[in-house]
């Protein structure tokens, strides 16, 4: 895996460095990749963080409600664990509804194992994830200042 790219979202506290995983979820990688290129997760929020679960992002409103102007993506699920560090796509009942939105688990959720899409771990500045102010929205929710693809 030496030619895996990798996701850094920085934000106020620091860099989250995410190992991109495109052997398991090679369409959504392509998304991220693109939507972080274009700036789109740029200023974006943590609009749903739920301490020892997971921190969800993605959504340009900051609402949980919206994604990007592409087209929806058919789920890629695997058997990858969804375990602290892991990267993994939200969505609606509708397995096939992944767009923008994201997700990374604080902690062991098993449960969501072979029903969400793992894109991607956490390599380093998973401290600055759990730094992320907490809420479903959090009163002044942390954000991604910019988001680069190496």
């Amino acid at each position: 895996m030496a030619d895996a790219e990798t996701l850094t979202f920085t934000l106020d506290t620091g860099d989250v460095v995410i190992r991109l995983r495109p052997d398991l979820a090679p369409n959504h990688v392509a998304r991220i990749s693109e939507l972080a290129r274009e700036g789109f997760y740029d200023g974006v929020v943590f609009h749903r963080v739920i301490d020892g679960f997971m921190a969800q992002g993605g959504d340009p409103t900051g609402t949980g409600t919206s994604g990007s102007s592409k087209p929806d993506l058919k789920q890629e699920f695997s058997a990858e664990p969804h375990v602290r560090g892991v990267c993994s796509m939200a969505r609606t009942s509708n397995p096939d509804s992944a767009n923008s939105q994201f997700f990374i688990c604080f902690d062991d959720a098993r449960f969501l194992d072979r029903q969400y899409t793992v894109w991607g771990e956490v390599v380093s500045g998973m401290e600055h994830v759990d730094a992320l102010p907490k809420g479903e929205p959090p009163r002044s929710p942390g954000k991604i200042v910019k988001a680069t693809v190496a």
